[in-house]
C-alpha cells in the first residue's frame, strides 16, 4: 500500500502546533481534560488552541459559529 503524500494548509499547521502546547501542558499537568485545570478561563495556551481551532475550520475567512 503506498502512502498518500499529505499536504496541511498553514491553518492546520498552526491547528497541529496548538494542539501540541496544549497536549504538552496537559501532560506537564498531569490532567487528561483541560476542564480539570484551575486554570480554565483564564487560559491563553488554551484560547489560542480554540481559536486555532476556528481558524482550521474556516481557513482565516471570519464569520460566526453557524450550524
Amino acid at each position: 500500500m503506498e502512502k498518500e503524500n499529505i499536504v496541511l494548509d498553514e491553518w492546520q499547521l498552526a491547528l497541529k502546533q496548538k494542539t501540541a502546547e496544549l497536549k504538552a501542558c496537559q501532560q506537564e499537568r498531569q490532567i487528561q481534560s483541560c476542564l480539570k485545570c484551575d486554570k480554565l478561563l483564564a487560559c491563553e495556551l488554551r484560547d489560542a488552541y480554540v481559536k486555532a481551532v476556528y481558524d482550521s475550520m474556516n481557513k482565516g475567512t471570519g464569520g460566526g459559529f453557524e450550524f
